[in-house]
């Protein structure tokens, strides 16, 4: 497990939902500016994706201090 300060935490409670949103946006939403057609299974990454981000940044923001 990784021994993150305080401040690499916050930085990285910042920017993790920061990810989560790029990736949503680019192979859910992307998917419609674009001239393929609709795909179930990369939209579904796209929200799985997201969701995993999103736990793992629950799971460091609830981490104990290791200073």
């Amino acid at each position: 497990m990784l021994k993150l300060k305080t401040e690499q935490r916050e930085v990285l409670v910042e920017k993790l939902p920061d990810m989560a949103n790029l990736v949503v946006g680019a192979l859910f939403l992307g998917q419609f500016l674009g001239e393929r057609p609709f795909s179930f299974a990369l939209a579904l990454s796209g929200i799985a994706a997201w969701i995993a981000f999103m736990i793992f940044t629950l799971i460091v923001a609830g981490g104990d201090d290791q200073s």
